[in-house]
């Protein structure tokens, strides 16, 4: 059975000042999901679901359900305030999801197979989806996962701060934890981020860093809802709280009862976190054409 691709694409982009996953980057109108897509396709996938808003559906049938018929099998969820456990009510005060877990686990009737995950407004690279297959194809053990990770010094943005997440990775090559880093910002010997204690955590920027780029099995529907039904008991009703992914699975890696492993990439990651961020996107793109990396139209 073929893997699938999990496309999160419910974010509201407001940083960005806009719906940046469907903002065009190529040549012939083409969004950065469509090259994550493309790259899917030639690497063995064999369906992709996304996470959406009800707001965005028309557009997704349209931009994306229907030019990859006969390519690839296309399925879409939502993610909605109402995706809950039985008896949790919503109070007024929440008008949001919760997050990249709770995306995750919306998808557990539609996915059935081991499958990757990725943002929608992230551009990841040819060989990033090749490894990321081979892990879920080859790797047979149902609570092994991955993360395909990159250096810290190849995901930062010119314009602005990032979040990532950031893994002390073990000599066997397993994760051993992950923190959820916010406002990374690049700076002349490497990136900093304001520290716990209100100090400024330095980095050399050789650090691996998670990129939302995941592989699980289905196991993980078990694990991340038992810790969204935690998390909903605790602080879910919070107007701003949101439980991501590294926070979810860190209490399970510590634990032992999953394992990840961090497979290194070496490309070099680039997104639209900000407006200002898409003159060096559309470049890339266009050089990767050049290259013959990318036809000049996909579809």
């Amino acid at each position: 059975m073929k893997p699938t691709l999990l496309v999160l694409a419910a974010g509201m982009g407001s940083r960005y000042g806009g719906n940046k996953q469907l903002d065009t980057v190529g040549p012939s109108g083409e969004t950065i999901i469509d090259y994550s897509i493309y790259d899917a396709i030639r690497a063995g996938f064999g369906k992709i679901v996304f996470v959406i808003r009800r707001d965005i559906e028309d557009q997704v049938k349209e931009r994306f359900v229907n030019r990859l018929k006969g390519k690839i099998e296309v399925d879409y969820v939502f993610q909605e305030i109402t995706n809950l456990p039985e008896g949790v009510k919503v109070t007024p005060e929440r008008q949001k999801p919760w997050g990249t877990s709770h995306a995750i686990l919306v998808t557990e009737k539609a996915i059935k197979e081991p499958f990757g995950v990725i943002n929608a407004d992230d551009y990841y690279g040819v060989e990033s989806f090749r490894i990321l297959h081979d892990f879920l194809v080859n790797d047979k053990d149902p609570n092994s996962y991955c993360i395909v990770g990159y250096k810290m010094n190849n995901t930062l943005s010119e314009h602005g701060h990032v979040n990532r997440g950031v893994c002390r990775v073990g000599a066997d090559g397993l994760l051993q934890n992950i923190v959820e880093t916010r406002q990374i910002e690049k700076t002349s010997f490497g990136a900093q981020a304001p520290g716990a204690d209100g100090k400024m955590e330095k980095f050399t920027g050789d650090e691996v860093v998670s990129m939302n780029l995941w592989g699980f099995k289905p196991t993980c529907y078990g694990f991340l809802g038992e810790e969204f039904r935690n998390f909903i008991n605790e602080k879910g009703m919070d107007p701003k709280s949101e439980l991501d992914i590294p926070t979810s699975i860190d209490k399970f890696v510590k634990s032992g009862e999953v394992s990840i492993k961090i497979l290194m990439s070496n490309e070099r990651w680039f997104g639209v976190t900000y407006r200002e961020d898409k003159p060096f996107v559309v470049e890339s793109i266009n050089k990767m054409i050049s290259k013959g990396i990318y036809p000049s139209k996909i579809y």
